[in-house]
C-alpha cells in the first residue's frame, strides 16, 4: 500500500514489491487508498501484468488517502480483520513517518509483520540518505527555477520562489545551490530578515541584475509572499515577484535515480519479510541497504547537511 503524500517512484516500488513477492512464490495484494482502503477492504490481488508499464509513471496506481479512523484502535482492528480474512500475513507500507507511526501501532496491537519503504519528496526521514521521490522533486524545482531566472534576467526582477518543504528544507537547499540562488530560507533556521536585506542591499542592483531567493513553504516567517511583502515595503523601488511552485513538484515521471532506488527498496522489503523482520524501514546509507527500526526513524530528526548551508552564501558573492 501507499500512504500519505504521493511521490514520484512509488509505482516503481509497487512493481518491485509485487514482482519480488512472485519471485519468492508469494501472493501479492494491492491495498487501494491507504489505511482507509485497508479498513474498507479495498484490496485486490496483483499479478505481474497488473504492474506492467508503471515504472515510469508518477503518482501511485494504488492511490493514497488520509484516514482518521486508522488512528483509533477500533479502526486498526477493522483493518487487521480485512487482512486476515484474505490470508494476508505481512504488509509493505510505502510512505513517510506518519504512515510508519500508524504501522508501528498496527504491529504492536495485531502482530502482523510490517516493513516500510520511504516514499516522500521531503527527504526528511531519519535512517536513509534519500527517500523515493526526493531526487525527482528537486530536479522539477531546478528546471522551474531555471526558467524563472530567464524572465528575472530579462526584466531585472527579484524573485522569491517557494518550494515544498513544510517541516524540512532539503528541497529548498539543494535547489538553491543547483540554480545559483542568492539566498535560501528553510524551516530549520530562523529567518533573519536583516541579513536578507543586507544581501539585497549589497548584491542586488535592480538596474543591471536579477535575483532569486528560494523559500521553503514551512519557513517560519510566513512563506514567500509574506517575506516578499516585507522586503517590498522597505524597498518599493525593487521589481519583486513571487512564484509558488506547489504540487508540480509531486508529479511527473520519476528520475532514473528514484526508479532504481524504489526498485531496490521494494525488493529489499520482501526479502526482509521473508527473513521474519518487522517494524523496520528499509533505507539506503552509503549505497547500502539498511534496516532502521520504526522507533528510530519516527523519533529522530534528519538534519540538513551543515556544509551546504554556507555554500549558498559563499557562491552568491
Amino acid at each position: 500500500m501507499t500512504s500519505g503524500g504521493d511521490a514520484p517512484g512509488m509505482n516503481a516500488a509497487i512493481r518491485a514489491v509485487v514482482r519480488a513477492s512472485l519471485y519468492n512464490d508469494c501472493e501479492a495484494f494491492g491495498i487501494y487508498n491507504g489505511y482507509q482502503g485497508m479498513i474498507e477492504g479495498d484490496i485486490k490481488q496483483l499479478g505481474r501484468f497488473d504492474v506492467s508499464n508503471i515504472l515510469q509513471r508518477g503518482g501511485t496506481i494504488l492511490k493514497s488517502a488520509r484516514s482518521q479512523e486508522f488512528r483509533t484502535p477500533e479502526g486498526r482492528a477493522k483493518a487487521a480483520a480485512q487482512l486476515r480474512e484474505r490470508g494476508i500475513d505481512a504488509l509493505v507500507v510505502i510512505g513517510g513517518d506518519g504512515s510508519f507511526t500508524g504501522a508501528k501501532y498496527f504491529v504492536q496491537e495485531h502482530d502482523i509483520p510490517v516493513v516500510g519503504v520511504p516514499g516522500t519528496i521531503d527527504n526528511d526521514l531519519y535512517g536513509t540518505d534519500s527517500t523515493i521521490g526526493y531526487d525527482t522533486a528537486v530536479n522539477t524545482a531546478v528546471e522551474a527555477v531555471d526558467k524563472i531566472k530567464d524572465t528575472a534576467s530579462a526584466h531585472n526582477r527579484l524573485f522569491f520562489v517557494e518550494v515544498m518543504g513544510r517541516d524540512a528544507g532539503f528541497i529548498a537547499l539543494r535547489t538553491a545551490i543547483a540554480t545559483g540562488a542568492e539566498a535560501v530560507l528553510v524551516p530549520e533556521i530562523e529567518t533573519d530578515l536583516t541579513d536578507l536585506e543586507h544581501f539585497i542591499e549589497r548584491d542586488y542592483n535592480p538596474k543591471n541584475s536579477s535575483g532569486i531567493v528560494i523559500v521553503a513553504e514551512g519557513e517560519k516567517s510566513g512563506g514567500a509572499y509574506s517575506i516578499a511583502e516585507k522586503v517590498a515595503q522597505k524597498h518599493p523601488e525593487y521589481d519583486i515577484r513571487v512564484s509558488v511552485l506547489g504540487h508540480i513538484q509531486r508529479g511527473g515521471s520519476p528520475s532514473q535515480f528514484d526508479r532504481v532506488l524504489a526498485s531496490q527498496l521494494g525488493a529489499a522489503a520482501v526479502d526482509a519479510l521473508m527473513d521474519d523482520q518487522k517494524s523496520i524501514m528499509l533505507g539506503i546509507m552509503n549505497k547500502e541497504i539498511v534496516h532502521v527500526p520504526f522507533n528510530k526513524t519516527i523519533k529522530h530528526t534528519k538534519n540538513l547537511n551543515p556544509g551546504l548551508l554556507p555554500l549558498v552564501r559563499i557562491l552568491s558573492v
